[in-house]
């Protein structure tokens, strides 16, 4: 497990900044944040050496490029094989857009997406042939209220909900 590393508030303003729109210069960030432009892209590239931030990616929308159906699916190993062996073959799979370890009954949770209920189906039978997956639950989404939501880390430094 990689260590916490701490930022300061300057560089949560920062990431919160850049989290409502990675495409912003730093110009334009710092002087929101009250930085130089250099101040910033010197921050910006400590927080990508240290790994506190990934990547710069876009945010596509799923129905808009034919990704109607949304589920998430629980899934339980049999413990023929360890779950670390599982979790490769769910990776591979293009439809699993998350994938999460969890404790409780089942072993993982997945947020899959799929162009309709069939192709869901088509997904759980491959999920299913996977050595060491003994079931799965599924939750179909009704409906979403909010994703993919920008970080936002202003609220760290004021002692709420932290």
């Amino acid at each position: 497990m990689q260590a916490n590393i701490q930022t300061d508030d300057m560089d949560a303003r920062i990431i919160s900044a850049l989290g409502a729109d990675g495409r912003r210069s730093y110009a334009e960030v710092g002087a929101e944040v009250g930085l130089s432009t250099a101040a910033v892209h010197e921050r910006v590239k400590k927080m990508l050496d240290k790994g506190v931030i990934r990547r710069f990616s876009i945010s596509v929308d799923p129905e808009r490029v034919g990704l109607n159906f949304t589920a998430f699916v629980a899934i339980r190993n049999d413990g023929g094989i360890h779950c670390r062996d599982v979790a490769p073959r769910l990776r591979a799979m293009p439809q699993v857009e998350e994938l999460h370890s969890v404790a409780g009954e089942y072993d993982f949770l997945a947020k899959i997406r799929t162009t309709h209920a069939r192709a869901l189906e088509d997904v759980i039978y491959e999920i299913k042939a996977i050595a060491g997956v003994a079931r799965t639950t599924s939750t179909v989404v009704l409906n979403t209220e909010f994703e993919d939501r920008p970080m936002d880390l202003g609220w760290m430094g004021t002692g709420k909900g932290g």
